[in-house]
């Protein structure tokens, strides 16, 4: 059984409030609730409202929820408080563990550049090796905890020399303003936000260590359920990242509208994405599948997982 934590039951109380869609026939769907982040392809998605074009001709309406990171965004899609939603590699191999009622629907490109471990300019670290010792801040079962782990591993420092202290985006923020952490694992806009209050010393990047992918994850139940939901909604994801590739220039003003975060950070963030959605293949299986073992081992997950398991195939394919 997947673990009800104060989020995950925040999560259900969420679901009651918005109602739960995932068992109802495709004749009686009437919203899509979508989970996103501060950033990213559904930020953009939303901005340009490709998506509930898509749906509109159906009688579908669209609500999208906001979380801070993929966790909770995991969460809320086990207990049915969203339907669909994008996080990163390392959040959907905690929840398959824990027993998430959850699929992999679509792959997107990495966070990549725009996620790193980094201090401020005065501290006397200097590489990842340096950490060894050291409070690190980063989101348990964030893409950014795997580039942690990768980070420390290709340092060979063993993930026990350093103490990992697990905290939201803003929580961790606020500890790295204080020096209460010694450095700081996140992705952007968190990053770029960083980056334009203390320019800060970057030790690592996922895409110095990584190759992995960001991933739209799907409720089960609905994914069965509503297959051609999921299908179109891809689709539109797809336009959308047309559209971001062609306005590069438009892309930081389109995060800002929606997030609200400034447009400075946004443009930091947008200048460094890679827009694109496609189908989940066995090389980008044998990826995640890495990450799960690595996690695995290391004794951060409680139990061995099969990606190939809960990766959703579209009817006709």
């Amino acid at each position: 059984m997947f673990n009800l934590t104060r989020r995950a039951f925040g999560a259900g109380l969420l679901a009651a409030s918005i109602g739960l869609s995932y068992g109802a026939t495709a004749q009686e769907l009437k919203q899509l609730n979508i989970g996103y982040q501060k950033t990213g392809l559904p930020v953009i998605a939303r901005q340009q409202q490709v998506i509930e074009k898509a749906l509109s001709d159906q009688g579908i309406t669209v609500k999208w929820v906001e979380f801070s990171a993929g966790p909770p965004l995991v969460e809320a899609l086990n207990v049915g408080a969203v339907n669909v939603g994008w996080t990163g590699d390392a959040p959907p191999i905690f929840g398959q563990s824990a027993g998430a009622n959850i699929v992999y629907a679509a792959a997107l490109p990495s966070n990549g550049d725009g996620e790193a471990i980094f201090v401020k300019p005065a501290s006397p670290v200097q590489s990842v090796a340096d950490l060894k010792g050291k409070r690190v801040g980063v989101g348990k079962g964030t893409s950014a905890h795997n580039l942690l782990v990768a980070a420390l591993e290709k340092a060979g420092i063993p993930f026990d020399q350093i103490t990992p202290v697990y905290l939201s985006p803003a929580d961790a923020a606020a500890a790295f303003a204080s020096d209460q952490i010694d450095a700081w694992a996140v992705w952007d806009p968190f990053f770029a936000i960083a980056e334009t209050r203390y320019q800060p010393r970057v030790l690592a990047r996922s895409s110095d260590v990584l190759k992995v992918n960001t991933y739209f994850i799907a409720n089960k139940d609905f994914a069965k359920a509503h297959p051609e939901v999921v299908t179109s909604t891809i689709a539109a994801l797809g336009e959308a990242a047309k559209w971001a590739d062609q306005n590069r220039d438009k892309v930081a003003a389109a995060l800002h509208e929606v997030t609200g975060v400034p447009l400075d950070a946004q443009t930091i963030a947008a200048n460094r994405s890679k827009f694109g959605i496609f189908p989940i293949t066995d090389e980008i299986i044998a990826g995640q599948q890495a990450t799960a073992d690595r996690f695995y081992k290391l004794g951060l997950i409680p139990n061995a997982v099969r990606i190939s398991d809960a990766v959703w195939t579209a009817p006709g394919n």
